[in-house]
């Protein structure tokens, strides 16, 4: 696999486009960091990591609109691959649906959102869109 993020966010589009419930993915830190943005975001509601004999897994519980039956997340889309490097300075980042959505940023300072980032003054590569 050569782009591991980019099969995360294809995972977790694959399960809310399908109505799942619950998805399991190949744990790393980048990923376990992008899963607790999306939590404290809203976008999941709940998620764990599991420790595993060959490997760990995260296991994610989607977010759905009690009564119309639809996901939380209307878009995750990947934005930096490994071909071709995205990076914002403060000057430059990104706005996401007009503010509504968020920019996940890989930065000096960790894995934080486009509002963290410009908070702290910090440019980075942009990982990915969700809204």
């Amino acid at each position: 696999m050569t782009d591991p993020i980019a099969d995360y966010l294809t995972r977790v589009r694959n399960a809310y486009l399908a109505g799942k419930k619950i998805v399991e993915i190949p744990s790393s830190k980048m990923k376990v960091a992008i899963t607790q943005i999306l939590f404290e975001k809203g976008y999941i509601l709940t998620y764990k990591v599991i420790e595993g004999k060959p490997f760990n897994t995260i296991k994610i519980a989607l977010k759905y609109h009690p009564q119309t039956k639809t996901a939380a997340i209307k878009r995750i889309e990947r934005i930096s691959t490994p071909g071709l490097r995205q990076y914002a300075d403060v000057k430059n980042m990104p706005r996401i649906l007009n503010g509504l959505g968020i920019a996940i940023l890989s930065t000096s300072k960790g894995v934080i959102t486009d509002k963290e980032a410009v908070d702290l003054n910090v440019g980075g590569e942009l990982v990915c869109y969700v809204y």
